[in-house]
């Protein structure tokens, strides 16, 4: 086998739903090979996971085993100053979404790949999704000025709304989940985002007072562009319209039909497009439609892990290939900047400039 094409040796650092999901795409993909897996805590893992040695420390971890990559897979709040430590060992690095908790330090991690010359790919996994990179390339045909109209909202109870209770320790709704639309509204319009609006409100006693687990931010680019995103977890939350992902110009839109049976809390559905709704506003001398919609079937859908395989096929290719990530990073820094100033808007009551 070429030196080349060794496998690359991978060090998991967060054994979450994600974490989890991204360690079994490298067990099953021959270009990887683990050398450890980071948890805090002990955790059950499935079965082909069982036999690799969890670390309770990523420093030590990353020390001792010296990896090739590092997949960062942790709470939000450390993902920083582990990416920065790996690249500083001469690790590239995976790294889940959010890329950090501030533009400051998403900005020092970027500085880090940089100057240590090696890849970092954010865990923007509906990059990777066939499906979505099919609705954006039929938004950019329709062409500017957009609408944009999306949400996520998750009724969620039990082990899932302890998930999320955890995660806004440190990140809001708005922010968790918004980067990955903010970066399709971004993906569709070349205009820049100018001003940042946003709102939220706290439904739960269980929520830290300094947080909000219902939240909704709207942004507006230079090319006249608007789009609204929304937000909420918990076991108040509402099941209708729970899923809306809609783009619409002067030409006509572009949308994401549901299943209707879909339950919020499956994150299956989170991904799963079902079928994508082209509508063509053009209009006859009656005044009519020209045509009528066109429905884009989007059969043999990639599941959860299947698209966490693609994601990590990926981040080999980038890495054998030396695939200039640049565009990647900077996108990765401005959704998040986009989701931060609307945090910001959250708690000032103040609409944000860019």
């Amino acid at each position: 086998m070429s030196s080349e094409f060794k496998p690359v040796r991978v060090l998991v650092a967060g054994l979450g739903n994600m974490g989890r999901s991204h360690a079994l795409a490298y067990h099953n993909n021959p270009g990887f090979e683990i050398v450890g897996l980071v948890n805090r805590s002990e955790v059950t893992l499935p079965e082909e996971l069982q036999g690799y040695t969890i670390h309770p420390s990523f420093p030590e971890a990353l020390a001792a085993l010296k990896p090739d990559l590092c997949s960062i897979c942790t709470y939000s709040d450390s993902h920083a100053d582990y990416a920065v430590m790996a690249f500083e060992a001469g690790c590239h690095v995976f790294v889940e979404k959010p890329l950090a908790t501030t533009v400051a330090d998403a900005e020092r991690v970027v500085a880090a790949a940089k100057a240590a010359q090696r890849k970092l790919v954010i865990g923007y996994i509906l990059r990777h999704h066939p499906s979505w990179m099919r609705l954006i390339e039929e938004a950019r045909k329709l062409g500017p000025p957009y609408v944009f109209r999306m949400n996520l909202n998750q009724q969620s109870s039990g082990p899932t709304w302890e998930t999320h209770k955890a995660l806004m320790q440190t990140t809001s709704p708005i922010v968790d989940c918004g980067v990955h639309y903010v970066d399709v509204m971004c993906q569709i319009t070349d205009g820049k985002p100018v001003q940042v609006r946003g709102m939220g409100l706290r439904l739960s006693d269980e929520v830290a007072p300094n947080m909000y687990n219902y939240g909704h931010l709207q942004v507006m680019f230079d090319d006249g562009s608007v789009g609204w995103y929304e937000a909420g977890w918990g076991p108040m939350i509402s099941e209708t319209a729970f899923f809306v992902k809609d783009v619409m110009s002067p030409k006509g839109s572009v949308s994401i039909v549901m299943d209707p049976n879909a339950k919020s809390d499956d994150i299956d559905t989170h991904t799963k497009t079902s079928l994508i709704r082209v509508h063509d506003a053009e209009t006859g001398p009656d005044g009519r439609f020209l045509r009528p919609d066109e429905d884009l079937a989007m059969a043999g859908e990639p599941g959860h892990q299947d698209l966490c395989d693609l994601e990590q096929a990926y981040v080999l290719k980038a890495i054998r290939e030396n695939i200039d990530l640049d565009r990647h990073m900077n996108d990765a820094v401005q959704s998040l900047r986009i989701c931060l100033a609307a945090d910001q808007s959250v708690r000032t009551g103040a609409p944000i400039i860019l």
